[in-house]
């Protein structure tokens, strides 16, 4: 990366830090190359929490329901 740019973002505030790092996430496409595979740790995670969500959908809140709390903490 480029060290003047990586200087001038790390000029951002925290909250618009989480939002770029938020928006850059959401930009890599599902299959993106590059991007590193789940690590097992990661994909049995994954797998105890669908498990989880199948047994009671009512417990877990949507992805817009908590980026919406994480935005208004760090806002």
């Amino acid at each position: 990366m480029n060290k003047a740019l990586l200087q001038e973002l790390l000029q951002l505030t925290p909250a618009e830090r989480v939002e770029l790092a938020l928006d850059l996430w959401e930009s890599i496409p599902p299959g993106a190359e590059g991007v590193p595979p789940l690590s097992d740790d990661q994909k049995a995670e994954l797998e105890r929490r669908l498990v989880a969500y199948q047994r009671d959908p009512t417990r877990g809140s949507s992805w817009e329901k908590v980026r919406a709390r994480l935005e208004a903490r760090f806002r």
